[in-house]
């Protein structure tokens, strides 16, 4: 009789025996301290959630070029390694996995964060938006940014490499190359963004090129069971779209399927998506696609993500805003627990409100109420 695969099935990903499969989502929160170091709220935050089969950091830039939002840590830099170190010294002692993402925002930033230089891009396309607040203003339009020059791109591509390596010292188990939301690798691959005319645009190979090369050279660093790649097929985010993402992302996938990656990590649709003309892809029409560990997302509930791991639909399930407002939320799960509710007002920037202050579930207290 084959038994049923729940959350709590322990799960092979790449070179991980993970315990569940239960990951925390990469969530930008914007409180990196001076230089954009993690701080000791950090340690705090990711070591309470270190029940998650897999913690995937935030969104962490690898260069200075790389720098998007105000208050985001880095890997550049040897205070940034050592602060990354303190988080996953505490992860690892509370019996934590930890991966950290890779991050290049390209244009999805300002000349603000980089000393009046504009923000770089595969072309000079802007996006039709706002920033977000950054400086008092209520955001200002984006800039039109500056394209890549052809011998430019293998320097940034190496940034990555510098990244993986950074990560290495700072006592990841693994790093998962951010290439979903917009930002630099997606707006190589998606021809709403690239409008090269050299080999990294074009066909649909070419606009693939820079991510793929990307993907083998933090490979590289870690060894491929050690490295994902993230993917928002639907995605609207930061203006971005394909003329056709079935066929793109199709390819891709292929691609980094060869790679033999540890996982892909794959956003749904959003209501934002649909609400901004977006493409519903259902995970179904990659899912055939995908020969690694499919760690999917978006707005799962615990009977959907029971559902999507019992099927087969996907491998492992991450949640965003369930983890931040629920530290144990594995536990919670199991047993069926109230959930916290998210406070969306302090999502970004802040201290330990709504950080490392929502509370564990404490069953003694549930015992005695009944």
């Amino acid at each position: 009789m084959r038994m049923t695969t729940t959350l709590w099935t322990p799960v092979q990903v790449g070179a991980l025996e993970l315990p569940n499969r239960m990951v925390m989502a990469p969530m930008t929160r914007n409180r990196a301290g001076a230089g954009n170091v993690p701080t000791e709220l950090a340690v705090e935050y990711y070591r309470q959630r270190a029940s998650a089969g897999l913690i995937i950091g935030e969104g962490t830039q690898v260069s200075p070029q790389g720098v998007g939002y105000p208050g985001t840590p880095g890997i550049h830099t040897p205070e940034q390694i050592a602060g990354w170190r303190q988080v996953t010294d505490a992860v690892h002692a509370a019996g934590g996995r930890m991966f950290l993402q890779l991050w290049h925002c390209g244009r999805v930033s300002h000349s603000f964060f980089h000393g009046g230089e504009l923000p770089v891009a595969p072309s000079p396309i802007a996006i039709n938006a706002k920033t977000l607040q950054f400086r008092g203003d209520g955001g200002v339009p984006f800039e039109v940014p500056r394209p890549l020059e052809r011998h430019e791109i293998p320097q940034v591509i190496d940034q990555f490499r510098l990244g993986a390596i950074a990560a290495q010292q700072a006592g990841f188990d693994g790093v998962e190359i951010h290439g979903a939301f917009g930002y630099l690798p997606d707006q190589f691959l998606q021809d709403g963004s690239n409008q090269r005319t050299d080999d990294y645009g074009g066909s649909i190979a070419n606009r693939a090129r820079f991510l793929l090369e990307i993907a083998e050279t933090v490979i590289g660093v870690w060894g491929a069971d050690r490295v994902g790649v993230k993917l928002s097929p639907s995605n609207t985010y930061n203006d971005m779209r394909d003329s056709n993402p079935v066929a793109t992302f199709g390819y891709a996938i292929e691609q980094l399927n060869a790679m033999k990656l540890a996982y892909l990590h794959i956003m749904g649709a959003s209501e934002a998506d649909l609400r901004h003309g977006g493409n519903a892809i259902p995970l179904a029409v990659f899912r055939p696609k995908v020969t690694v560990s499919l760690i999917a997302n978006q707005d799962y509930d615990r009977e959907k993500a029971m559902a999507a791991v019992a099927s087969g639909d996907a491998d492992l399930v991450s949640f965003g805003r369930l983890f931040l407002a629920n530290p144990d939320l594995p536990a919670r799960f199991q047993h069926h627990a109230p959930l916290n509710l998210p406070n969306p007002a302090t999502f970004y920037g802040g201290g330990a409100e709504g950080y490392t202050d929502y509370p564990f579930w404490q069953p003694e207290l549930a015992t005695a109420s009944s």
